[in-house]
């Protein structure tokens, strides 16, 4: 992974230094909390609905322990002894007071972390495949022009002060494992005539409107990538909406003057940028390119993994959910859940943070991923370790078989934390895994990605989950909308609205006959919900949602 050099450390140093004398002059007075806000939001810092929130960049969702170790000491000593992992591949801690936010900035420097840009109308985290590197699907590693975009886009001095803030997914494999259709701009890594290049998407999104990015070139050469990118957002800094903060998106541009219009000017503009590019940006991604090499893979026998595997129906169930194929015979991709069933999804105490990095450290080449999907991977993991791993994590609570399945939910903080919220979103997601689990009925429905966003911002990514929940504010009262259908891989859709919304104590009963409805539907076992639904259509989910007999009366 990418290691900071004397330059980054200066930087950060400088930079934390001058927030450490903002917040003084806020703590004193001489700085209202309206001249404070725009400085905080440089650096990551929110005021939620309780107390301050502090929001953590970890670019492309890659970490190593040491820095997962730090993430753990600064929640126990300045946060209350957990951290939120986000849909970003960032996380958040909800409870630092504002006097201590420099010392928390100075402790993430110390470790090649900071929060810088993880909000504003700036370019945010750029993130990535949590598989990149190891994937076995993958073309190429996405990781490392990831990081080239992370250095580009850090303090970029044209583009700090954007319409609105602005997303980047990179992926390198064709099963599109970071929603890229869903942002700004999405990169695909793809291969024409034996040439690695780009299929770049733009003016994807979700929240008020969503929409699916829109193929902006289908095949861009590699090395065109960088100035291609500064065209596209130098063309939205020109066009972009900045008299409604509701339009002010990149997919609104791309809507109100056509793809068309938008690739004539962002090629012309391209064309001129082009010739400024003179071979520095290649040198800098083969510099970044050598802190990705692949670590150092072993050979060895899986006799312990088979004898486990064969033995032991709890590993099995384990091994069945939660283990990707990797690119390396003998290895397995591991992921870890962080959605215990009742638990709030995306929570990782410090305790359990410390578990991970030593399992990373230990037996997984020191590297861990954090996944949009709020759970944690280890990418490299010999299968010869599975059991030891597995045992590690069931004593941590951090075992459970459910990576994929109905209780693996993506859910924001809601209204718990959020002073955006207008419904809440963790005690529904617990209430649904609850539910599920006591029906031991998880694994038999399969594949099911359920989202839950607790207002119309949908940073719990409702709108592309196969079953969505949104909380609204209905005259006071929660009253939770779903979608079905929605999908952010690589056959990317919205999800459809299917009527009337649920109060708060009505959402888990419906979501359940959602599910039957399916089970009763499905060709067999090997359907998935999305394959039913896409195959039959709304009709006999509406039916289900709202009996007849309920309309009637």
């Amino acid at each position: 992974m990418y290691q900071y050099n004397d330059f980054d450390r200066d930087f950060l140093a400088a930079r934390n230094a001058q927030f450490r004398a903002q917040v003084e002059r806020r703590i004193d007075g001489s700085l209202t909390e309206d001249e404070f806000k725009p400085l905080r939001l440089m650096n990551g810092l929110y005021l939620q609905l309780h107390a301050y929130m502090l929001r953590v960049a970890i670019p492309y969702g890659t970490l190593s322990s040491a820095q997962m170790r730090q993430l753990a000491m600064i929640a126990d000593r300045w946060d209350r002894g957990y951290g939120h992992f986000t849909t970003r591949q960032n996380i958040q801690y909800n409870w630092p007071k504002l006097k201590d936010v420099p010392d928390m900035l100075d402790a993430l420097a110390d470790v090649g972390m900071h929060a810088i840009q993880t909000s504003g109308n700036t370019i945010r985290n750029v993130t990535a495949d949590h598989f990149a590197g190891a994937a076995k699907d993958e073309i190429a590693d996405p990781r490392p022009v990831a990081e080239l975009l992370r250095q580009w886009s850090t303090d970029h001095p044209e583009f700090q002060f954007l319409p609105r803030k602005f997303k980047i997914a990179v992926t390198g494999s064709p099963n599109d494992r970071a929603v890229t259709k869903a942002h700004d701009i999405g990169l695909r890594m793809v291969e024409r005539d034996g040439a690695q290049g780009y299929e770049v998407l733009v003016g994807g999104g979700l929240g008020r409107t969503p929409m699916i990015g829109k193929v902006i070139r289908d095949f861009l050469p590699k090395d065109d990538l960088l100035p291609y990118l500064e065209a596209i957002v130098s063309t939205y800094n020109v066009l972009g909406r900045r008299d409604n903060k509701y339009k002010a998106r990149i997919k609104i541009t791309v809507h109100e003057n056509g793809i068309d219009t938008i690739r004539e000017k962002v090629e012309a503009r391209f064309a001129e940028l082009k010739p400024l590019f003179t071979g520095v940006d290649q040198e800098m991604l083969a510099a970044i390119r050598q802190h990705f090499a692949p670590p150092a893979f072993r050979n060895g026998p899986t006799d312990a993994y088979d004898d486990a595997y064969r033995k032991d129906p709890v590993f099995r169930s384990w091994c069945d959910t939660n283990l990707f194929a990797h690119k390396q015979d003998g290895y397995a991709i591991v992921s870890i859940s962080l959605k215990k069933h009742g638990a709030t999804p995306g929570d990782a105490t410090s305790e359990q943070m410390r578990v991970m990095a030593d399992l990373a450290e230990r037996y997984g080449h020191d590297e861990l991923r954090i996944s949009h999907e709020q759970n944690v991977i280890l990418p490299h993991v010999h299968r010869s370790d599975l059991p030891t791993v597995h045992a590690a994590l069931k004593a941590a609570d951090l075992a459970t078989a459910n990576i994929g399945l109905i209780s693996d939910i993506i859910a924001c903080p809601g209204m718990d934390y959020c002073a955006l919220a207008t419904a809440r979103s963790i005690p529904v997601a617990q209430e649904i895994a609850e539910r599920f689990d006591a029906l031991k009925m998880e694994h038999d429905i399969g594949p099911l990605k359920l989202k839950i966003s607790g207002c119309i911002n949908a940073c719990g990514h409702h709108h592309v989950g196969h079953i969505g929940i949104l909380g609204l504010d209905r005259a006071g009262v929660e009253n939770y909308q779903i979608t079905l259908g929605g999908d952010g891989t690589e056959t990317a859709s919205i999800g459809e609205r299917m009527g009337p919304g649920f109060a708060y104590d009505e959402v888990t009963d419906a979501v359940e006959r959602i599910v039957r409805a399916y089970l009763d539907q499905r060709d067999g076992p090997e359907e998935t919900f999305l394959e039913t639904y896409r195959r039959l259509g709304a009709e006999p989910f509406k039916e289900a949602l709202y009996p007849k007999e309920t309309v009637d009366a």
